[in-house]
């Protein structure tokens, strides 16, 4: 049976994944922070694909730092190298291009591991022009999309990355309005424990829903340090147990 995994897409991992510098977007901003040391396997990338479209991703790559960070790099080698090479042209289905590169970041972390490894991943294609998203969401926390309409969910499309080598993702498209504004919070975030009072609560993903429908018309910086500030408050002084990371992506014009 032919592969989707082209020996191309595995090279010599660095010890740590690539800074990620994110691009200039026209009409829009992009933006992702990360709180405190790393301990676990959040990551998040983005880079420009072709004239008119942005690329990014949020992964959580299982097990402890540093076991998992060779792993975190071969990933980002194989969603900038195959990202590019199947979001290049100018015509192209980006469904069927987002669901090849999950297929072969999938392969590649199972090849890399040697086995099974669960990385839920929510990976997304922005289109200047339109103002449109193509994503798949493989297991992860859903992304909320805020528009005039409310906030929408953009949930699981299929299953985590890394655990069955043909497992599949569904690549759906939604428009962002002006003004419009896709918050990406990693498990950590939705999971963190309250202290005093709030012991036995979690920060939830519904207290994420109400940051964001009251948080007001800001640049993608702003909301994510608004919503890892307030997490942050929420667990107090209790030492984190996971990866805290948000990403947002704000529609200006």
């Amino acid at each position: 049976m032919h592969s989707l995994f082209h020996s191309h897409d595995v090279v010599p991992a660095p010890a740590e994944p690539v800074p990620t510098v994110f691009p200039k977007i026209e009409g829009a901003e992009i933006a992702a922070q990360f709180v405190g040391k790393r301990i676990a396997g959040d990551f998040y990338d983005s880079l420009r694909v072709g004239p008119e479209r942005i690329l990014f991703g949020l992964l959580d790559v299982a097990d402890l730092h540093p076991d998992n960070r060779a792993i975190l790099a071969a990933a980002q080698q194989i969603f900038r190298n195959v990202g590019t090479e199947l979001f290049s042209l100018a015509d192209i289905n980006e469904s069927d291009a987002m669901t090849q590169l999950c297929l072969r970041i999938n392969r590649g972390l199972i090849d890399d591991c040697k086995g099974v490894h669960s990385c839920p991943a929510f990976i997304a294609c922005y289109h200047e022009k339109f103002g449109t998203l193509c994503y798949t969401n493989a297991g992860h926390t859903p992304a909320l999309l805020r528009d005039h309409t409310g906030i929408t969910e953009l949930g699981s499309t299929g299953l985590p990355l890394g655990l069955f080598s043909h497992a599949t993702c569904d690549a759906p498209t939604v428009g962002l309005e002006k003004g419009a504004a896709l918050l990406l919070v990693s498990r950590g975030v939705v999971t963190c424990q309250g202290h005093h009072e709030r012991s036995a609560e979690e920060f939830s993903l519904e207290r994420v829903k109400q940051l964001l429908q009251a948080a007001p018309a800001t640049g993608a910086a702003d909301l994510c340090s608004s919503v890892l500030n307030a997490a942050g408050t929420f667990g107090g002084e209790i030492p984190q147990c996971d990866d805290r990371t948000a990403l947002a992506l704000v529609r200006t014009v």
